[in-house]
């Protein structure tokens, strides 16, 4: 497909009635890894993950070698890929115009609580981009207002979510990502403040499945770098095996 086409199969996953079920990677192993699975429709990119794959803290990777790495991801798969392209890399429209350019056909872009008049500025620079190479980018606009929230009540967290959320729909964006583990009444707000379809969601420990996600009216999750801490983990628990004498299991799949 061209990355036109594949833009429009994802747009076409996040309205579909079931939820998107994306598990992140960080290279182009992890990516072949993934898209192997006959269950997977698209891959998603952990910008933790990418960062830490190549010695950085989160936020602080150079954007040229972030894309680099995003351009191999795209080359490892025919599915749609879509990024963590953090906040933007100071240009917004410019990291998606280059994003786009390797084949990248969506984008989480974060917040960080800017002013909201700021971010929406963001997002509507992504979204003219995005016009300008005639390609449906699916902008996943997050926003930090519960992670970010501090001491204030987890409501007004939620209130401040769906006001920000709004705007960037209202601006173009394709969904709104609301990091942070959501009960189900914290997710039934926030689906009744933004639209049927239109809330991204990430699941981490102690949240909701996706099954009862899609329930409730949620269009995507996705899982962040914790995928990478449990392949992670999975090397550990070997090594100290193969420390204590131990040998590589008989079912380890053979080299490709």
């Amino acid at each position: 497909m061209t990355t036109a086409e594949k833009a429009s199969s994802l747009k076409a996953l996040h309205e579909a009635p079931e939820i998107l079920r994306v598990v992140n990677v960080w290279d182009a192993i992890s990516a072949r890894a993934v898209a192997d699975l006959p269950e997977t429709r698209a891959i998603a990119t952990a910008g933790h993950s990418i960062a830490a794959s190549h010695g950085f803290s989160d936020g602080t990777i150079p954007f040229d070698l972030a894309l680099s790495a995003l351009a191999r991801i795209v080359q490892a798969t025919d599915l749609p890929v879509t990024a963590d392209l953090d906040a933007g890399f100071g240009d917004p429209g410019e990291s998606v115009r280059q994003a786009i350019g390797v084949g990248v056909v969506g984008a989480n872009v974060e917040d960080r609580l800017v002013p909201l008049a700021e971010a929406v500025a963001n997002v509507e620079a992504i979204v003219r981009v995005a016009e300008q190479e005639g390609v449906a980018f699916q902008l996943n606009a997050r926003t930090d207002a519960i992670v970010r929230g501090g001491d204030r009540p987890l409501s007004d967290s939620i209130d401040d979510a769906i006001e920000r959320g709004r705007a960037f729909l209202d601006a173009g964006a394709s969904l709104v990502f609301v990091p942070g583990v959501l009960d189900r009444e914290s997710t039934d707000r926030l689906v009744a403040g933004l639209g049927e379809r239109k809330l991204s969601v990430i699941g981490l420990p102690g949240a909701l499945s996706a099954a009862e996600y899609e329930s409730l009216g949620v269009a995507r999750i996705s899982y962040g770098p914790l995928t990478q801490r449990v392949a992670l983990r999975a090397l550990q628990n070997i090594a100290e095996d193969l420390y204590a004498n131990g040998v590589i299991p008989k079912d380890t799949p053979a080299l490709n």
